[in-house]
């Protein structure tokens, strides 16, 4: 009985969450220590879940964009990919390892537009990062090829991952998937921005992501987003998305 009543309680605390300014209210933290005791998964409670004919829906859309988005990612792989070689000094699929929808460690794919050794040099640039808490971003990136300047400012680097969407991993619209060492540093509420699948696209991209230099903000858009998601939301971002990208306005 007691333990009814302290689910009641959870239950009913996590109910009272209508805004991402509610730091406090959040999934259960996960230490980094498991990220070395269990690499494959690491376990985020959800807060709240849609219905499953929603989720249909949602898995519907992002099906069909990644399928067209794979014939784009194929034509820009042929396009790219000798130049790619030649710069990078690499393979032209870079993949990385991310952590997704309640703490699924997954492989994502880009097209590779830095150096073959950007890894290793990443400590290096660390002083320099340019956002303000747990995620890396630097204009001036030495390690990018010049190709590569021109495939992130349009997002092309990015058309691999329509992969991970029609795999599931991903979809087209949710929060950007944290690096394995970034989210080795979360606090117990940034993990609520997991509750939902990562995306290709999100509040943060359309808000214009040259503009939010603090990752409590990306948290708040992204903890927004999972508590008021809807299909109509996913597709006015995906419209906005569509809209934007002309501009080059990626980095």
């Amino acid at each position: 009985m007691d333990s009814n009543r302290n689910l009641s309680s959870v239950s009913a605390s996590r109910a009272r969450i209508a805004a991402p300014q509610v730091l406090e209210q959040a999934s259960p933290w996960v230490p980094p220590l498991a990220f070395r005791e269990q690499p494959a998964t690491i376990r985020v409670l959800p807060v709240r879940r849609p219905g499953w004919l929603s989720l249909c829906a949602k898995r519907a859309l992002d099906i069909a964009g990644a399928l067209a988005g794979l014939a784009l990612c194929a034509i820009a792989y042929v396009m790219c990919a000798r130049r790619t070689r030649r710069e990078t000094g690499g393979s032209v699929i870079f993949r990385q390892q991310r952590v997704g929808e309640r703490g699924r460690v997954f492989t994502v794919y880009k097209l590779r537009t830095m150096m073959a050794d950007a890894e290793a040099r990443l400590h290096e640039l660390m002083p320099y990062n340019e956002m303000k808490g747990h995620i890396f971003k630097i204009r001036e990136d030495p390690r990018v090829t010049r190709l590569g300047q021109f495939l992130r400012r349009y997002h092309i680097d990015e058309l691999p991952q329509f992969w991970n969407v029609l795999r599931g991993e991903m979809s087209l619209v949710g929060a950007r998937p944290p690096t394995v060492d970034e989210a080795a540093k979360y606090e117990r509420h940034h993990w609520r921005r997991l509750d939902m699948k990562p995306g290709l696209t999100g509040l943060w991209q359309v808000s214009g992501n040259g503009a939010v230099y603090d990752f409590e903000q990306v948290v708040e858009m992204d903890r927004w987003y999972v508590d008021n998601w809807s299909l109509l939301l996913d597709l006015k971002i995906l419209v906005k998305t569509v809209w934007a990208l002309p501009g080059g306005r990626g980095w």
